[in-house]
């Protein structure tokens, strides 16, 4: 997994292929509760480049990407968003295994 520290870092991955950016942020219990899954999710989509994209360094990038509550998740090939799964709700690895499955 990608983890970006300046904008350059997140933006090159959006250009091409397919992307899937996992907000979160250290102090979010819902966060901490999915990340020992991570590895695994990331392991069955490997047409992903997964990125995880800290709230508090790009809290600017979250509110122009309506990003209100972590973790969420959005998808993006070539540029382009292909979906999105955010909301303020704790997500099970079942769940968000199945948003990557149906996009």
């Amino acid at each position: 997994m990608l983890i970006p520290t300046t904008y350059e870092e997140l933006a090159k991955p959006l250009e091409e292929g397919k992307t899937m950016l996992f907000f979160t942020a250290d102090w979010c219990g819902d966060c901490v509760f999915i990340k020992p899954d991570m590895p695994e999710i990331e392991a069955s989509f490997p047409e992903y480049t997964f990125v995880q994209v800290d709230r508090d360094v790009f809290i600017d990038i979250c509110q122009k990407w309506g990003i209100l509550g972590i973790p969420s998740f959005v998808a993006i090939e070539d540029g382009k968003e292909l979906g999105r799964f955010v909301s303020k709700d704790r997500k099970t690895k079942k769940e968000i295994m199945t948003f990557i499955s149906e996009l």
